[in-house]
Formats: structure tokens, sequence, C-alpha cells
């Protein structure tokens, strides 16, 4: 199967579901299922290849080039399964909803630019599927219109910075070395000085740290996740910000490599703890600030940057266990996250569009399975036992452990703890406590929405039950940047600093709820009460006023709020006042009148002429 069939599908195949769109929307829907499930097929096929062709031989005098590794095979295979499910729920979702042949479309595009993105060979054709995905993007985000328009609008002045600061990179690496293709930059690196390269690295970071959404390029995301159409959120969220990501570890790894990495900054502040420091960072800060969310796609959001600063922490150690780890937990919050943004598309579409966590509570009496894959990928996401978050997590803490950072060992503690604290709240304030009155005839998910989330639940568990299945690839992406392999084993790892077994575990969790079990079936009958059947202080609670989720954790709120400032957001915000001031300025030079003009003219040149008479030598 070639790379150039791979992509003629991925790219026609946006085209030709927005054609069809205007001929049936039936046919347009089952068309785009279609080509989302051939492009998971067609990059499933090219595992453990390695493949390198040319698709445009003269490109203003460059080659353009595909390729296959095993990390793009891995990002690949991520973003392709993703925007198949992501398909399969819009079909629900989208119902009835204006220009969905335009949203296909882009959902479409959008995919087919993160495989052109991970299967680049050189940094060209790289930049140029970077900016359709960039493009894309925004259109989907500003899909709704009114604050739509505005998130989006955030991301693409933000992202045009990051694609300005690749293009300056892209530039100067074509200067230096006269060739944009992968291996041609990588041995150009080898005799570069280290103060290029750190240039090359800062360029380069801005572009992929704006993508992926860390700490302090983050402020497009939450606006973005919250106005966006949910299934395209989980995209966002699982896979689309994690081409930062991809960018960091082709950068490290392939590009700069990590000795050259290591060694930036070493006599002084090394340049990997810094950007561990910057993991830490946006671990810490955007916990606490989902914490005080009450909109659930708000609070996915900061997750999603919390997440993000793991990862990053993960790759900036550079050893074999790190990168397993960051590399894993890529997988699995691309797999958890995008669960829980289709729990909220499901919520959002039997309630109308209710987000706020205040005015939800006990739909796990009408949306029984949205509530279990909900708990599952809760339980991913905090990184509970048997599930896929605690390997890549375990991983993580261990490299935080040998490597001796209790202080970044502690902030990831941080992190998991008020993990536990937003995603209890998140649970809790939908699906349990009473059920409002209002909600009492809703329905349960379409089976489009349901399929989705089921599959992407079975993943959290059997990652977490069997973590040697992506740990056998991503181990073989280790050895390929040059690390030590790990001794993987199908239940974990087998390792002389300690050993991870997931079969010990799941012995002792069946243990467990077999004692419980045991301890309940010896108790008393159960009686069942009415859901209205609370009291307060020994009085009765009238019915549908029991609402205890309303001001959760508002102790901790008042006592965090005032330090709690995104200062990142406001500074951007502060910056776009000074330059549309300065643009306005500008503007009134434009008068309209020719003298005015002309008058300017005489001004420069005496400007010019009094600068020649001050200066000249003569």
């Amino acid at each position: 199967m070639s790379l150039e069939l791979l992509m003629v599908v991925a790219l026609g195949g946006s085209l030709l579901t927005y054609v069809l769109g205007r001929v049936s929307s039936r046919l347009r829907n089952g068309f785009a299922v279609l080509v989302s499930l051939a492009l998971v097929a067609m990059v499933a096929s090219l595992y453990g290849k390695a493949l390198h062709v040319s698709y445009y031989e003269d490109f203003l005098g460059m080659s353009l080039v595909l390729r296959v590794s095993g990390l793009s095979w891995l990002f690949a295979m991520t973003a392709s399964t993703l925007g198949c499910l992501s398909v399969v729920f819009s079909l629900s979702y989208m119902k009835g909803k204006e220009r969905t042949s335009f949203y296909y479309s882009m959902l479409l595009l959008v995919n087919a630019a993160m495989l052109g993105v991970v299967l680049s060979g050189d940094l060209l054709s790289l930049f140029i599927f970077w900016e359709i995905m960039s493009w894309s993007t925004f259109l989907l985000i500003s899909y709704n219109g009114g604050p739509a328009l505005a998130a989006g609008m955030k991301y693409f002045v933000m992202s045009f910075v990051g694609s300005l600061a690749m293009l300056a990179g892209l530039l100067t690496v074509y200067g230096s070395f006269g060739t944009l293709e992968f291996g041609g930059v990588a041995a150009g690196m080898l005799s570069a000085s280290p103060g290029y390269i750190l240039a090359i690295f800062v360029l380069f970071g801005v572009a992929f740290g704006t993508k992926n959404a860390i700490w302090p390029f983050h402020a497009w995301l939450p606006p973005a996740h919250s106005e966006a159409p949910s299934p395209f959120s989980a995209i966002l969220s699982g896979i689309l910000i994690k081409m930062g990501v991809y960018g960091f570890l082709l950068i490290i790894f392939v590009l700069v490599g990590l000795r050259n990495f290591m060694a930036l900054g070493a006599d002084g502040l090394p340049l990997h703890t810094v950007l561990s420091i910057v993991g830490a960072i946006t671990i810490l800060f955007p916990t606490f600030m989902a914490i005080m969310q009450n909109d659930a796609k708000k609070l996915l959001a900061w997750s999603t940057v919390a997440q993000a600063g793991y990862i990053i922490l993960g790759i900036s150690f550079g050893t074999s266990l790190s990168v397993a780890g960051g590399v894993f937990h890529f997988v699995n919050h691309a797999v958890f996250k995008a669960l829980l943004f289709m729990v909220v598309g499901t919520v959002e579409y039997r309630t109308k569009g209710v987000r706020d966590l205040d005015s939800l509570g006990g739909l796990i009496k009408k949306m029984p399975l949205t509530f279990a894959v909900a708990l599952i990928g809760v339980c991913g996401l905090i990184g509970v036992p048997l599930t896929n978050g605690f390997v890549s997590k375990w991983l993580i803490y261990k490299t935080l452990i040998l490597e001796r950072s209790p202080f970044l060992a502690l902030v990831a503690l941080f992190g998991t703890w008020g993990t536990i604290l937003y995603s209890y709240k998140f649970l809790h304030n939908i699906f349990l406590g009473q059920l409002p009155e209002k909600y009492k005839d809703l329905e349960r998910a379409p089976m489009t929405m349901r399929l989705p989330m089921t599959v992407l639940s079975i993943v959290v568990v059997l990652f977490g039950v069997l973590p040697g299945i992506p740990l056998s690839v991503i181990n073989s992406i280790d050895t390929s940047f040059g690390l030590k392999p790990l001794n993987v084993t199908l239940w974990g790892l087998a390792s002389d600093t300690g050993a991870l077994n997931t079969i010990n575990i799941l012995a002792a969790v069946f243990a467990g709820l077999l004692i419980v079990w045991l301890v309940l079936k010896s108790g008393g009958r159960k009686v069942s009460v009415d859901q209205a059947d609370n009291y307060a202080a020994g009085a009765a609670i009238p019915k549908d006023k029991y609402q205890y989720s309303v001001g959760f954790y508002a102790p901790l709120t008042r006592m965090v709020a005032p330090y709690l400032k995104d200062f990142m957001d406001s500074f951007y915000m502060r910056l776009a006042g000074w330059v549309g001031g300065l643009g306005s300025g500008i503007r009134r030079i434009y008068t309209g009148y020719v003298g005015d003009y002309a008058m300017y003219i005489v001004l420069f040149l005496a400007a010019l002429i009094f600068v020649q008479l001050t200066w000249s030598p003569w």
C-alpha cells in the first residue's frame, strides 16, 4: 500500500464528502464513515514497514517526501482511529444542524492533515500539512458562530504566531544545510554549534508548544473546547494538540539528536531541565483551574492542558523509561479524553445543550451505559490500577524517582490529587445525586454514540490490563531513538529497579471485590427509597430542591481563587489591545488626500537627507 494512495484517499475523501452532501445527506454520512474506516485499515497495514518515497520531485528545487517510522505509525494510527470514531459519533450529534456537509468535510480534512504531518519526511511537507491542519481546525472551532468565532480567532492568532516561528526555523535550516529532508537536517545538526541548535529548538518549540497548549501557550484551548462541536473536541483534545508532542519528539530525537539536546545548557541550566519545569507548571496550574470550572467542557479542557504536562515531563528526561511513559501517556490520554468529551457530547445531545455541572445530576438512572463509560474514562484519567492511565503514570513516576527529582515528583503527585478532585466533581455532578424532574423522561444515547464510547472504554481497560500490547510498539520507538530497550512483557515491565505486573494487581482487585461482595451479601435486606426521601437537620427537603452539587468545592475555591489568575491569558489580551491600538494609529495616516501623501513623501526625503548629512563620512 503506497503512502501516496493513503494521502489521496484522505484528502480526496474530504472533498468528495462535501460534494456528496449536496446530493444526499445519507450518502454523505455513509461515505464519510467508509473513508474514515478505510484510513484506519490503510494505516494499520503499514505496521512494521519502513517506507520513504518522494511524492514531488521538484518543488522550488526540493523533493517532498513521505515516510513511515514506528513513531509516525503510532501517531497516524491514533489519529485515524479517533477520527473514525468521531465521524460515527457525529452521525447523531450533528443531525438537524446546519452546514453539516461542510462540517464532515472539515473533520476529514483535519484527519488528513494530521496524517500528512506525521507521515512527512521533510520540513516543507510538514509545514504545508501543519497549515492545512491549522486552518481547518480554525473553521471547526468557529463552526457555531458567535462566541465560537472569537474562540476560533484566538486560536488562529496564537497558531499563526507559532507558524511564523516554524517558518523562520525552516528557512534558517534550509539556508544552513541546503536541504529540508529529515536525514539531511539530522546530518547537518551533528556539526552545528550549540547556539544554533538552541535557536532552532526555540523556534520550532514555540510552534509545537502552541499547538500542544503547554504553559505559557495554553490560553487558546479552554475557549476553543468550550465552543467547538463535541465530536471535534474529542479529536482536538485527543490527538490534534498532540501534534505538538510529535513535533517535540521529532526535533529532540530525530533532527537535533538526544545527545545534542541533553548537552544544551549543560554548563548552566540544562534545556531539558527547563522543559521539565515547563511540564511541571503545565501540570499544576491548569489542574487547579479545572477544579473551579462548572462548564463540563471547560473542565475537561483545563484537564487536557494539565495532562499534556505529564507527557512533556516524561519526554524531557530522555531515558528509555521516561520516553516510554511520555509516549504511552499520549496514547492513553488520546483514548480516555476523547471518551470523556464524547460523554459530555452525549449529555449535551439528550439535555439539549446543557453542560453546566450545577444544572445536572442523577443521569445514571437514565443513561447507565454513559455513566459506566464515563467512570472508566475518569479512572483512566486519574490513573486507577487496571486502566491505561495507571501504567503510563507509573512509568513517569518511576522515572522521577530514579532520576532523583523529588520536587517534580511532588508536583506530579499534586496533579494527580487535583485530578481526583475535578474528576469526582465531573462524574458526581452529571450522574449522581438527585435526578432533576425535567430529565425524568430522558432517553439513553443513540447507538452511533454508544458504540464509539464503548470501543474507547474497552481500550482504556485493555491497555491497563495488558499494557504490553502498546508498550511493545513504544519499545521499538525507543530503540529507534538509540535508547536502551525495555524488558516488556504482556503484563507490564520486568526491571531490576521494580517490576510492573498487572496480573498481580488484577488478582488483588478481584480478591478485594469478592470480599466486598461477601460483606454486602451477609448484610440485611436492601430497602429501596424514593430519591426525594431526603432530610437535612431532621427536616424533609422539598422535591427537586436537593441539589447538593451546587457550589462543589466552594471552600477550596474561596481559598485558591484569588491566587489562580491566568495572567498569561491576561497578558495576551493586553498585548492584543496594544497591537490593535497601534494599528488604529497607523490607519490614521491614510486620509485619502493626495496632499497629505505628498507631505509624507517630502518628510521622508527630508529625514533621509538629515541622516545623510549627520552621519556621512564625507
